[in-house]
């Protein structure tokens, strides 16, 4: 069985994306900046966002945070997000999920320009990629595509079967594939008979959000399995995925670890978005 090891991938795509920056810089006097606002105290967030402020730090770019108490309010948030749209000096921006109570994702995503979402997550930036014409692909999805393009292993005209139908991880994944002319199926929570449709897929993108939901005999041999699951990072709890991926060796192709398979790629994708945007300003800015 292949490894699709995410973390070797990113490296690779970092290297490359070094050199851009340093051709970025060289034309512009400055690196791309990407400000990355957190909101409350959630243990868990802050390890993401100290270790996208780190990837940054890595590849020569310029990372701002931002942090605010769960006491902000959405006419506060909403304050921030319109300050950082009309920022020159800002490339891209995420808001770190999930948010507290009395804050709305929704808002945010409506509010935030797609000129500056480096996540993809805004509605505008959805919006262009359902119409083909994406200006940055949701980090997580991008990311499944770049390894999957790595390994070699073909999309076009395959069965591929995607669990969860979020709009971080199940839509645009879903998307992104149909644009690279593979056949695809989106499963959910209400799916009948989630085996049916699993087990027949030549590549699986499980994004469900359950620990350890499908194993070996949900898929078919050979198939490709990508996990985007993350869970237990508690004391005495292993990180583990959607899949049981102890059962896979010898019944499928190819899968993804959890850690080191979706999680790299998603942060590496989030620079390589953040760097594209700045081009992006700078050609239009001529």
């Amino acid at each position: 069985m292949l490894i699709l090891d995410g973390k070797a991938v990113a490296a690779t795509r970092r290297e490359l994306l070094k050199t851009k920056i340093t051709h970025f810089q060289q034309n512009t006097g400055r690196v791309p900046h990407l400000v990355v606002v957190i909101v409350g105290d959630n243990p868990a967030s802050q390890i993401y966002v100290r270790n996208k402020v780190i990837a940054c730090v890595n590849v020569g770019m310029k990372s701002s945070k931002i942090e605010l108490p769960a006491t902000t309010t959405q006419l506060e948030m909403n304050a921030l997000i319109d300050k950082l749209n009309l920022d020159s000096g800002v490339d891209g921006v995420l808001v770190q999920l999930p948010l507290p109570k009395g804050l709305s994702e929704d808002e945010i995503n409506s509010r935030l320009s797609p000129l500056k979402d480096a996540d993809g997550f805004s509605f505008s930036s959805l919006g262009h990629l359902l119409a083909g014409q994406p200006l940055v692909k949701p980090c997580t999805p991008f990311g499944i595509m770049l390894m999957l393009e790595h390994y070699k292993i073909p999309v076009a005209g395959k069965n591929v079967v995607v669990v969860g139908r979020s709009n971080i991880v199940g839509k645009p994944m879903a998307l992104l594939l149909t644009m690279a002319d593979a056949t695809v199926t989106l499963c959910h929570s209400k799916t009948k008979n989630l085996r049916e449709f699993t087990s027949r897929a030549d590549i699986v993108i499980v994004a469900a959000g359950k620990k350890h939901l499908l194993g070996k005999d949900d898929f078919k041999k050979d198939a490709v399995v990508i996990d985007v699951g993350m869970h237990g990072s508690g004391k005495g709890q292993p990180i583990c995925g959607d899949v049981r991926m102890s059962e896979l060796e010898g019944c499928v192709s190819a899968c993804s670890p959890v850690p080191g398979g979706v999680g790299p790629m998603t942060i590496s994708t989030l620079l390589e978005n953040t760097v594209h945007l700045a081009e992006q300003r700078k050609l239009k800015n001529k």
